[in-house]
C-alpha cells in the first residue's frame, strides 16, 4: 500500500512538473529575449535566407508577428532552419518555441503527436508540376511517371491514397528538403514534382524557364497550414492564435503598417479600438500590452500586406487569393471576434 502510495506521489509529482515547464512558454521567451521559431530550410516566398543572412518570407512574417506581439519588435527572433524530418521533434525538445513552416493540421499530428495547432494561415492543397513538352494534361495519365515526392510529410500519404485509388502505378523518388527536390525535378531524375501547390508555384518560379512547366488541374487533398506550438501552455497557444486572427482581422477592418498608429491615436469606430487596444484592454488576458496589435501590424502589416509581398499576384510566386481570401470575399479567412 505504501509503495503504491510513493508510486502515484511521483507520477503526480512528475505530471506537475512537466505542466510547471510547459505552463511558462512566454515568461521563458521574455527572460531569454528571443523568439525561437522553426522555419522551412528555404522555400521561395514562405521562408528563405538571402546571402547576408537575412530571412523572409510568408512564414517568417508570422514569426515577426509574433516576436513584435510579445516584445514590441518584430526583429527579436532567432530563425532555425528544419526538414520536414526535423520539425516536430525540434518542437517536442523545445528547440523552438513556434513552428512556423508550411506544416498541414492533421487529427495524428494533433493528438499523437500532442501538438497545438493555432489555426490556418494558409489553405492549400497537393497538386503535380510537371514540363509542358510531355504533353500531359491530367494527373490521370501519370502512370510509370517517376515522381519527386518529400519523406516524411502528408504529400506521401497523399500521393500514395490517390494513385492507389485510381489504380495509378508510379515510382516515388524521395527527399529531404524542397532544395533537393528542385534539383532532382530540374536535372529530370524525375518527371512529376508533387508538393502543396503553393510550394510548386515557387519552385516553378526558380527555375531556368518557368514557362515551360505547369501545375496540373488536380488538387487531391486538403492542406491547412499553420503555426503550431506544443500542448500543455494555453495561454501560449492563444497568444500565437490570437496574433494569427489580428492579422485577418486587421484587413477586414482596413486597418494597415500604414494608418494603424493613425487610428490607433483616433479611431472611434469599436471594433478598431479594441483590436488596435484603445478599448477593452484585451491584450492584458494575453500577457501582452494592449496596444500589441498596433506592434504587429507596424512590424509586417495585415494578412493581404504578408500575403501580397511575399507570395501574391506581383511577386515571382505569382498565387492569386483564391481560398485564402476574406470570408466575404468568397474565402475562408474569417477572424472570430475581438470581444
Amino acid at each position: 500500500m505504501r509503495r503504491s502510495f510513493q508510486l502515484l506521489a511521483l507520477l503526480a509529482y512528475i505530471v506537475m512538473s512537466v505542466s510547471a515547464a510547459q505552463a511558462g512558454t512566454l515568461e521563458t521567451i521574455k527572460e531569454r529575449g528571443t523568439l525561437n521559431c522553426g522555419v522551412n530550410t528555404g522555400l521561395a516566398g514562405f521562408a528563405q535566407q538571402d546571402s547576408r543572412g537575412n530571412w523572409s518570407g510568408f512564414d517568417v512574417d508570422f514569426c515577426r508577428a509574433v516576436s513584435a506581439a510579445i516584445f514590441g519588435d518584430g526583429d527579436a527572433v532567432r530563425f532555425v532552419a528544419l526538414t520536414a524530418k526535423q520539425r516536430f521533434e525540434a518542437l517536442q525538445s523545445g528547440e523552438i518555441d513556434l513552428l512556423s513552416r508550411n506544416t498541414t493540421w492533421t487529427f495524428s499530428r494533433d493528438t499523437k503527436l500532442h501538438l497545438s495547432f493555432a489555426g490556418t494561415s494558409y489553405y492549400d492543397g497537393q497538386g503535380f508540376l510537371i514540363p509542358k513538352r510531355t504533353k500531359i494534361e491530367t494527373a490521370l495519365d501519370l502512370n510509370g511517371a517517376r515522381i519527386c515526392v518529400q519523406v516524411g510529410t502528408t504529400t506521401e500519404l497523399n500521393l500514395s491514397d490517390y494513385f492507389q485509388a485510381n489504380k495509378i502505378r508510379y515510382i516515388p523518388v524521395r527527399f529531404e528538403d524542397a532544395t533537393s527536390a528542385e534539383v532532382l525535378y530540374a536535372t529530370g531524375e524525375c518527371d512529376v514534382y508533387t508538393a502543396d501547390a503553393s510550394a510548386l508555384a515557387a519552385t516553378r518560379a526558380k527555375l531556368d524557364n518557368p514557362e515551360d512547366h505547369t501545375i496540373l488541374p488536380e488538387i487531391i487533398s486538403k492542406e491547412p497550414l499553420g503555426p503550431v506550438v506544443n500542448q500543455g501552455d494555453e495561454n501560449w497557444v492563444d497568444l500565437v492564435r490570437w496574433t494569427l486572427n489580428a492579422l485577418i482581422a486587421a484587413e477586414e477592418l482596413g486597418i494597415t503598417s500604414q494608418n494603424v498608429e493613425t487610428l490607433a491615436a483616433t479611431t472611434t469606430h469599436r471594433d478598431i479600438g479594441r483590436l488596435l487596444g484603445t478599448q477593452d484592454g484585451l491584450g492584458s488576458h494575453l500577457g501582452v500590452e494592449v496596444d500589441w496589435v498596433v506592434s504587429v501590424v507596424k512590424a509586417v502589416g495585415n494578412y493581404e500586406e504578408i500575403f501580397d509581398r511575399n507570395i501574391g499576384l506581383d511577386t515571382p510566386i505569382g498565387l492569386t487569393r483564391g481560398l485564402n481570401a476574406q470570408w466575404q470575399k468568397g474565402g475562408l479567412l474569417y477572424a472570430p471576434p475581438f470581444r
